[in-house]
């Protein structure tokens, strides 16, 4: 079988160029990655734009994605000729790869009627010419296996992004003078370098000498360190167990910061700090109207199918988890919960809304204490889509494990909180803080590191 590639011009830059070769995996995860690779040759086979047309009339993320490629690809196409290959802003080169006749010979037993095939035959007529500059970037794993059994370089599109475990934590240790611990425990600020810390960044400052410590937070306005605000009573009859719920705690009471973002493995406290913040904030101090509460709807296991009943029927199965919470905040010896008579009671007066995600496009949502649980499970377009509802007055908290994933078309790199996280720890609007520690059960704790 043969196959010729078009290559009228090869880039003013030379033959040391390197040369990406696109799957429809990729385009369809990420439109922009063609911008990902700046002085370099990027090249998407005909067969995978004519892939990505297949899911251009779907109603969900790899449709929208597809359709969002086709204007990316028109509006390039206009400068050039993307046979011959068009230079883009990044000072990269971007082609298309046409396939016109038989050219090269494959194994009988590869069918090329196949579109992961067709891109494997492309990627080697490529790897032909310029063998020391071919790459082909597919998320496809039986495709790299088979391209790496070739002899042609093959990355996956995940391993150029972050990892989660270098991901920003929000949190860091400090060491300090003494002196400078005096000035902090004087002041109760330190002035620090700009561009030192991300903003609202939790930093526990030590003292060189001593065994002194103070959890501070920095703060990008005024360029210093700023010890955090404790709460030895608790909040709403929740007290921190741990520096990272100190931590939560400060961000979440500090009306300045809009959105905060907690993230953690199963049983470190993240929903219940986000309730217990909000039924202050809301019944104490009157600072939001209503609690509005969502999760992503994704079965652990098996679904049990249709579930009977109106909206907030369907919602129930769901929204246990958050039930469970506000049931432990109500009946708990130690908080104001005769003033609520009971979640229920919530419920019913309104002051508590769940709202489907399904439905929240088009919204615009003020005054709110807005929770979205779960928020591992999102791609990074629904949040995005989550985050514009926003309305003047609202706090939205995010809380999730992007360890703990149910949604089979995200990883614990490209799910939607890990995004958010990554792209918004310079803002001062946003803050953020990783729990580590379980406190939920001697037990819950123990199957969260050991299973």
């Amino acid at each position: 079988m043969s196959i010729e590639v078009v290559e009228k011009q090869p880039p003013a830059a030379g033959e040391s160029l390197n040369r990406y070769i696109l799957d429809a995996n990729v385009l369809l995860y990420e439109p922009d990655c063609i911008f990902a690779y700046p002085d370099a040759h990027v090249i998407i086979p005909i067969s995978v734009i004519e892939e990505i047309d297949h899911f251009k009339r779907e109603f969900n993320e790899i449709g929208r994605n597809a359709r969002l490629m086709a204007q990316i690809l028109d509006k390039i196409r206009m400068r050039g000729s993307l046979t011959e290959g068009i230079k883009l802003e990044n000072g990269g080169l971007l082609s298309v790869f046409i396939v016109e006749e038989r050219t090269v010979q494959l194994p009988a037993f590869i069918n090329l009627n196949k579109s992961s095939n067709k891109v494997l035959a492309a990627t080697l007529l490529i790897h032909q010419k310029y063998p020391q500059q071919t790459i082909l970037v597919t998320n496809d794993i039986n495709l790299r296996v088979r391209v790496s059994a070739l002899g042609i370089k093959v990355v996956a599109y995940e391993e150029q992004l972050p990892n989660f475990e270098k991901f920003y934590a929000g949190i860091v240790t400090r060491k300090i003078s003494e002196k400078e611990f005096d000035t902090l425990l004087e002041s109760e600020a330190l002035k620090v370098a700009s561009g030192t810390y991300h903003a609202n960044q939790s930093v526990l400052l030590q003292g060189s000498t001593s065994q002194r410590k103070r959890i501070s937070r920095y703060r990008m306005e005024s360029g210093k360190l700023i010890l955090i605000d404790h709460f030895p009573d608790g909040v709403w009859g929740i007290k921190a167990r741990n520096m990272e719920q100190e931590i939560a705690l400060d961000l979440l009471m500090d009306d300045s910061i809009h959105i905060v973002i907690l993230a953690g493995k199963a049983g470190t406290g993240k929903t219940l700090l986000a309730l217990a913040v909000a039924l202050e904030l809301m019944l104490s101090t009157n600072q939001y109207q209503k609690i509005l509460v969502s999760r992503p709807i994704f079965p652990m296991g098996r679904d049990m199918g249709y579930l009977p009943g109106d909206i907030e029927k369907k919602m129930e199965p769901w929204m246990q988890p958050i039930f469970d919470n506000l049931e432990f905040l109500s009946t708990n010896h130690s908080s104001p919960g005769s003033k609520t008579g009971g979640y229920q009671r919530l419920l019913d007066m309104g002051l508590v809304e769940l709202e489907p995600l399904t439905y929240i496009r088009g919204r615009s949502i003020p005054h709110r204490f807005m929770i979205v649980d779960e928020a591992q499970n999102l791609t990074p377009h629904e949040l995005k889509t989550i985050v514009t509802r926003v309305g003047a007055g609202t706090k939205l908290v995010l809380t999730g494990d992007p360890y703990q994933i149910d949604n089979p078309y995200v990883d614990t790199a490209t799910n939607g909180l890990s995004h958010v996280i990554e792209k918004f720890q310079n803002y001062s609007l946003s803050g953020h803080v990783n729990l580590i520690h379980g406190v939920r059960s001697k037990l819950a704790e123990l199957a969260s590191n050991v299973l």
